[in-house]
């Protein structure tokens, strides 16, 4: 690349988005990273400026226009997987648009776009669409153009679809693996795809997208025993899990907002995702060669599936502890509570109010309903009963059955949740 440039990156804070911006920071760019949650990248040291591209405020040029002012163009890296029609609208066509608009003409506009969205689902459509806006910009040479569509992104970490795979490859006696593993890919690794976007700022390559991928082709089953072989673990027979099965299991991530776990991606990988192109970049088998792997990787590796466990057993001791407090007789929990002198009355509504709250939370916890609020309010609903019970009645700390002791585990559980909670 001739020359220091200021990208605007858009999506900095998303996987393939940091690949970005420390690849063009290293090669000596200014780089303003834009993205919602901008904490992470400010203590990283970037530049951040803060949008959410799904408010209205950034569905117009002007609003774009003072930081567009001193740009040299825009690395789009923002894409939704999931989301509500109006999100995917505001995240791939409106923001885009208005901020396109609001660069300097001549301006380079990098899209990163992806491969199989000529599937019929709305990640897809959103996709088009976003190609298309980028292309209406560039139109009579008003912007330098280039679209890359990309497979499968793997790196050093993982997230999303990649983090699903290590995790299926670090299952325990059996890799599951989707129908008969079969499914075709040609991994590309996130740091060349960096490098790839941002020699893209010196083209102008057209409305045409310009397919990207690494030069290896694997099957699902392949992929996956790789990547349990790059762990350090030893060979264990596959596991194919019918896809009648799989799409279920999506429709139950589409409900719980489970991330990766979802009909979009289930849709989308028996659509294909193969990265058919002439100039592949380095493939799977030289990347997963390159360095030995650490016990973080081994660690994210068994624990990631780990998460939606937690949140079903949190959900299901909510859930089963608000119907016993609804519709329990007193008679299985008075005697217990008799030594607290409280009228009968007093600790029959306690119960009730308190299983509401309870299938609250297990209401909560099914939508992922903001994951931190949900959190304190657990917690600090478990530790209230801990110091209720221990100030009414602290004969049940020795309770041959843990009535009390149990919270203890609890406490620990949802401290171990929380701690597993963040993606990124």
């Amino acid at each position: 690349m001739s020359d220091t440039k200021h990208i605007l990156l858009l999506g900095a804070d998303g996987f393939i988005g940091r690949h970005v911006a420390f690849a063009a920071r290293a090669a000596g760019h200014r780089v303003t990273c834009i993205a919602r949650r901008t904490a992470a990248l400010k203590a990283l040291g970037f530049e951040t400026f803060h949008a959410d591209l799904t408010a209205e405020k950034w569905h117009s040029a002007s609003s774009w226009k003072d930081l567009a002012r001193t740009a040299h163009g825009v690395i789009n890296c923002a894409g939704l997987l999931t989301g509500s029609p109006s999100a995917m609208a505001a995240v791939h066509e409106h923001a885009p648009a208005a901020l396109y608009d609001a660069l300097p003409h001549g301006s380079f506009l990098v899209l990163l776009s992806a491969v199989g969205i000529e599937a019929q689902t709305p990640f897809a459509q959103a996709r088009r669409t976003g190609e298309s806006t980028a292309q209406l910009a560039s139109e009579n040479g008003r912007h330098r153009l280039t679209i890359l569509r990309a497979g499968l992104v793997l790196s050093d970490g993982a997230y999303g679809g990649s983090a699903v795979l290590r995790g299926l490859a670090a299952f325990p006696l059996l890799t599951p693996v989707l129908g008969r593993g079969k499914h075709r890919f040609n991994p590309c690794h996130a740091e060349d795809l960096a490098q790839r976007l941002l020699a893209a700022t010196e083209e102008d390559n057209g409305p045409k997208p310009i397919v990207t991928g690494g030069a290896d082709t694997l099957t699902l089953k392949q992929l996956t025993a790789a990547t349990r072989a790059h762990l350090g673990l030893r060979p264990v027979p596959a596991l194919p899990i019918p896809m009648a099965m799989a799409r279920l299991m999506g429709k139950l991530g589409d409900a719980m907002r489970a991330g990766p776990f979802s009909t979009t991606a289930i849709n989308q990988l028996e659509h294909g995702v193969l990265a058919e192109t002439a100039q592949p970049l380095r493939g799977a088998s030289e990347f997963l060669a390159r360095r030995p792997p650490s016990p973080a990787d081994l660690w994210h590796a068994r624990l990631y599936l780990l998460r939606p466990l937690l949140r079903l057993t949190l959900l299901l001791l909510w859930l089963i502890s608000g119907l016993l407090g609804l519709f329990a007789p007193p008679s299985a929990y008075l005697p217990d509570l008799a030594a607290t002198g409280l009228p009968d009355d007093t600790l029959i509504t306690a119960a009730r109010a308190f299983g509401v709250l309870d299938l609250a939370l297990a209401a909560a916890l099914f939508r992922n309903w903001h994951p931190r609020l949900t959190f304190w309010a657990q917690f600090l609903l478990v530790t209230g009963y801990t110091i209720g019970l221990t100030a009414i009645a602290p004969h049940l700390w020795l309770d041959p059955y843990g009535a009390l002791l149990k919270n203890l585990p609890i406490l620990a559980l949802l401290l171990t949740a929380r701690a597993l909670d963040t993606e990124r």
